[in-house]
């Protein structure tokens, strides 16, 4: 691997790349014009036609409510960090949008609303990915013809253009993505000038970048990963250098702590705050994916300001939320099990948000409470190891279980509501365990963490993470887990209405900014593995589908209609690069290690760019590669931040072809710098029609399907499996 990039070159590696960097400087002034002219066209493509369709396109549903909820400083849950998110919302409120627009499905016309400003701050982010992809290149190779053909090969990717053209977190992650390369590079570069002001500049402006990558998307974490990789390795590199004492190599590796640990850390947890400062409202109801304590602390939240009973009394109404991060409401409703599943009694589920279904009355086992506040019987307190009815407060049935399997997980038994105006049978007796405290120690409101232990059947009542199907509307399992100690069987009284025991401030359980980052982090990595495909939900594909550019992603299929999809002269031409360039690199160690001559420039070339190949392949890979390991739903956009590595990287390999050939027959032809030059135009050209063909799909078709004579797309769905 090249030392420069690879981190593991000598002092006379380092001034060659000097050296040659001083004598590329000669040719300022194409570089200025590649770099302004690419740059130029790159932009004029995204912005071209912003904004049409004048509709909402695919993930704007989601990503346009984020920036309503930001500038109406409304709280709510998602499973990406809030950097991308934050800045949508900016971006739409400095360019004075209300955030009124209710972004309910794609299709809904945005009419007057100002939506071309968030568009805008997408499509410069997705334009800046091409400068970066020309600056990349050229750190890596220092050639202008090498990072022209890669940012004109991202120019002409169709998924890239249209991922660009939409308020969306991706072209935001990409640039991050791109950005947080360039500086590493940078930083790498500087090797030589250790420990001055440039040096540090681009280390600390690496640790920022790739925060920000984080920021938006979790997977960010692979870029962090690869740059971690390659500091690991330019370590190993000044450790191994016998010339730097270890006082030097430790003074590096503390620069590194702080620039490449330490501040993006620092970064990643601003968002956070700033995040946190901003969403003080409740409003949408999914804040019930938090905790009691959490939830405590949104303005317009049941629980913001309230007081209830610090300790739970017999006949008291009360919510019962399970206790996990994320874990949902204890609900029932009027209607019944189907036939079939278990005994025909009433449903029994757990639920995301707040209603009248999620209330129980806690009973004793023999007799019913007092009713009204002016009653003279003594208050009861629940306590550790009681046995309770929990009677659902719209339905008058009591929470029941019985040795009958559960609807999904057949090895735990089913939970119903059974009875009616509160009278049943002994399957309804519940033994309240309270962890952690002594028995007889009363049961309090929010922080307690309660087992209802089912007496007969000896299981304890549990929340699941698997969906009924439509005769459960979809919600939740609950079912009672033999196996007690399970960690989900634990939950927690949330509201306590009891008026005859004196309240207090729920604001005491309120808990700390660090408190509330942890748990930020636990719903959204929950949030994340509990994404799986719909019914009937054709979009997603699987990893080994995204290189082959087998199958697009519609954005909207009204008109003007817009799918996403890979430049196919692109994406196989990046396939062919990928398994190409390491049959070619085994040739050349093998004719190497057999005595093949060869001329020194050409063998300096190769030795170079094989080395910026390599490091792109890595990249390629860190990016491409874990989506394998996932069981989330995935989509075809995931592929996009290793697209751009796979463009860069066939871009390089071509143009090491090109300069190869220059160098071999320069001596032996004459004019052979021409053709060169005329090649590499043919190439340019070549990928521009490409574009031609297949700008549609990201501008929009209207009128006849591909199939039909007269469309847009006549004779250029190459696939059948392309759904244009």
């Amino acid at each position: 691997m090249d030392k420069k990039v690879g981190g593991a070159s000598g002092a006379a590696d380092v001034q060659q790349h000097v050296d040659m960097r001083v004598s590329c400087r000669a040719s300022t002034v194409v570089w200025y014009a590649a770099f302004v002219s690419i740059s130029a066209i790159g932009l004029a493509t995204r912005l071209y036609q912003l904004d049409v369709p004048a509709h909402v396109c695919w993930d704007e549903t989601h990503f346009g409510k984020f920036a309503n909820w930001y500038i109406n400083r409304t709280f709510f849950f998602d499973v990406h960090p809030p950097l991308g998110k934050m800045l949508i919302g900016m971006s739409g409120f400095l360019s004075g949008y209300d955030g009124s627009f209710a972004f309910v499905n794609p299709g809904d016309e945005y009419g007057a609303t100002p939506y071309l400003g968030m568009r805008f701050f997408c499509c410069l982010m997705g334009a800046s990915v091409i400068p970066l992809v020309f600056l990349i290149v050229w750190e890596l190779t220092l050639s202008v013809g090498a990072a022209t053909l890669s940012s004109t090969l991202v120019i002409c990717d169709i998924a890239s253009l249209t991922i660009s053209r939409f308020i969306l977190l991706d072209p935001i992650l990409m640039s991050f993505i791109l950005l947080s390369t360039y500086c590493c590079l940078k930083f790498v570069s500087l090797r030589h000038r250790a420990f001055h002001a440039t040096w540090w500049f681009w280390m600390t402006a690496t640790g920022v970048s790739l925060a920000c990558a984080l920021g938006v998307k979790f997977v960010g974490l692979f870029i962090v990963l690869f740059v971690g990789l390659n500091t690991v390795a330019d370590l190993w590199h000044l450790l191994g250098d016998l010339r730097n004492s270890m006082t030097t190599v430790i003074q590096h590796l503390l620069a590194r702590v702080v620039c490449l640990i330490a501040v993006p850390a620092l970064v990643y947890v601003s968002f956070y705050a700033v995040h946190f400062h901003l969403l003080k409202k409740s409003g949408f109801n999914t804040e019930g994916y938090f905790s009691s304590a959490f939830q405590s602390q949104l303005e317009g939240n049941p629980l913001n300001n309230a007081s209830m009973p610090e300790y739970l009394a017999y006949g008291a109404l009360v919510t019962i939320k399970n206790y996990r991060t994320g874990g949902l409401y204890l609900h029932s409703h009027w209607s019944l099990y189907p036939k079939g599943v278990g005994a025909q009694q009433g449903q029994i589920t757990s639920y995301f948000f707040k209603d009248d279904n999620n209330k129980w009355l806690i009973k004793e086992i023999d007799k019913e409470p007092s009713s009204g506040n002016q009653s003279t019987e003594a208050v009861k307190l629940v306590r550790n190891g009681d046995l309770v009815r929990l009677e659902h407060w719209i339905t008058k049935r009591n929470l029941h279980s019985h040795k009958i399997p559960a609807p999904i997980t057949k090895r735990q038994y089913q939970v119903t509501g059974y009875g009616m105006n509160g009278t049943g049978d002994a399957n309804d007796y519940w033994r309240v365990e309270v962890v952690g405290e002594r028995p007889g120690a009363p049961v309090r409101s929010v922080v307690s963490k309660l087992r209802f232990i089912h007496t007969n059947a000896h299981c304890a009542l549990q929340s699941h993470r698997k969906q009924y199907p439509k005769w459960g509307f979809e919600q939740l399992e609950v079912t009672c887990n033999p196996v007690i100690h399970a960690k989900n069987t634990l939950w927690n009284i949330e509201e306590n209405f009891f008026p005859r025991l004196p309240n207090i401030s729920v604001r005491v359980y309120a808990p700390r900014f660090w408190e509330k980052l942890l748990e930020s982090h636990s719903v959204m990595f929950q949030g994340n593995a509990g994404l799986k495909p719909k019914e009937h939900e054709s979009v997603q594909s699987r990893p080994w589908m995204w290189p082959l550019n087998i199958k697009g992603q519609y954005f909207c299929g009204k008109e003007p209609r817009i799918l996403l999809l890979g430049n196919p002269v692109v994406w196989w031409l990046n396939l062919v690069v990928l398994f190409v360039f390491p049959a070619w690199y085994l040739v050349e160690q093998v004719m190497e290690a057999r005595g093949w001559e060869e001329a020194a420039n050409v063998k300096d070339l190769k030795h170079r760019r094989f080395a910026a190949l390599w490091w792109l392949h890595l990249a390629w890979a860190f990016n491409y590669v874990p989506f394998w390991t996932m069981t989330r739903i995935l989509y075809y956009h995931h592929y996009l931040p290793a697209s751009l590595f796979s463009c860069m990287m066939t871009g390089v390999f071509l143009d090491c072809i090109l300069q190869c050939l220059q160098l071999y027959f320069q001596k032996r032809l004459p004019g052979v710098s021409a053709v060169f030059h005329c090649s590499l135009g043919l190439v340019l050209a070549g990928l521009a029609n490409s574009f031609r063909l297949f700008m549609p799909l990201s501008y929009g078709v209207t009128g006849p399907k591909s199939t039909e004579a007269g469309s847009l797309m006549y004779g250029r769905k190459w696939l059948d499996s392309w759904d244009f």
